[in-house]
């Protein structure tokens, strides 16, 4: 049996998605279908792995318990261990325009946590997290939560023998960073990259440097997402670059966190860089094809995943120094 993990949502939503034939601001629109399905980052990966199967999948963090009927029956349905607290109030909706195969988010504000509850909230999930197991942190802060929350989490959960994983932006991102232990793997896109190297990043070469930066301050894997071109695997030894060709789209909403969920999927099972490379863009790909956070069945991720192209990137070479 795989490593457990636990993926941890502070922030989460009612994901309320609303296909379009196009988007046109100021104007009627007649929507073509419409799905609301318990989402937030965390809980989209943990969906994710649990369709995928190999280990057991808990889910934790924050609920508005007046609206967390469709968060229960997910899990119940998914066997998802349910380790969230609950608040009084409603968890938040975010709506998403899909349309063209972009989509347009309209995040409404969260749940205001109160005040002290940041160390009952610290000691839960300390709990919940199980040795050699994998931890993710996904998504953003919801307000009454220092921006630093992550970076004390990080610190906690990896002295006891945890991999912690990052997924956020902004500044939560910087303040996980910034502390003495580092998160194991986190996922920027090339905006959030710029943003953490503080310059442009126009190509390969560009992009590896600032992943090295990273590396060489004890991220031990950076995978920087590009969208449609698919992504870039990099750690201190070997760096990948993994895309498949163009597919059709039904939905993109959380295809990003299907990515995490199949890098963590290969993480937890010992797998190299190749392969971490190829199951993460596979399920991106299979969750393009459905609505909410849900998985094709394995064999089509597994079919997916050997299509991938995947190509070795030199970070030596690209720095302009020899192998």
């Amino acid at each position: 049996m795989s490593a457990p993990v636990l993926t941890v949502t502070l922030n989460p939503a009612l994901d309320q998605t609303v296909l379009l034939d196009g988007l046109h601001p100021g104007q009627v629109h007649r929507a073509s279908a419409a799905f609301v399905h318990a989402g937030g980052k965390g809980v989209n990966v943990a969906a994710c792995l649990a369709d995928w199967g190999g280990g057991p999948v808990a889910a934790s963090g924050l609920l508005g318990a007046d609206n967390q009927a469709s968060f229960t029956a997910l899990f119940a349905a998914k066997g998802i261990e349910d380790g969230f607290l609950r608040l009084p109030g409603e968890t938040r909706t975010n709506i998403k325009l899909s349309h063209d195969g972009d989509t347009t988010d309209i995040n409404l504000p969260g749940l205001i946590v109160p005040a002290g509850m940041e160390a009952a909230l610290a000691d839960r999930l300390e709990s919940l997290a199980v040795p050699g197991g994998v931890v993710l942190l996904a998504g953003s802060l919801p307000a009454g939560i220092a921006p630093g929350f992550y970076a004390s989490l990080i610190a906690r959960l990896a002295a006891r023998g945890v991999r912690v994983l990052l997924d956020s932006s902004g500044a939560p991102l910087k303040a996980g960073l910034s502390g003495a232990v580092k998160p194991f793997a986190i996922k920027p896109n090339r905006a959030e990259l710029e943003e953490l190297a503080g310059r442009v990043l126009p190509d390969d070469a560009a992009l590896l440097a600032a992943a090295g930066e990273l590396n060489a301050g004890g991220v031990e894997l950076v995978v920087v997402s590009l969208g449609a071109e698919g992504a870039v695997f990099v750690t201190a030894r070997q760096a990948v670059h993994a895309g498949l060709p163009p597919l059709r789209v039904v939905s993109s909403v959380g295809a990003g966190d299907a990515m995490m969920a199949g890098i963590i999927a290969a993480l937890r099972d010992g797998a190299g860089l190749e392969r971490i490379a190829r199951l993460g863009t596979a399920f991106a790909a299979g969750k393009l094809g459905r609505a909410g956070a849900n998985l094709p069945p394995r064999e089509e991720i597994e079919a997916l995943a050997n299509q991938v192209v995947v190509k070795n990137l030199t970070k030596m070479e690209a720095e302009g120094m020899s192998v």
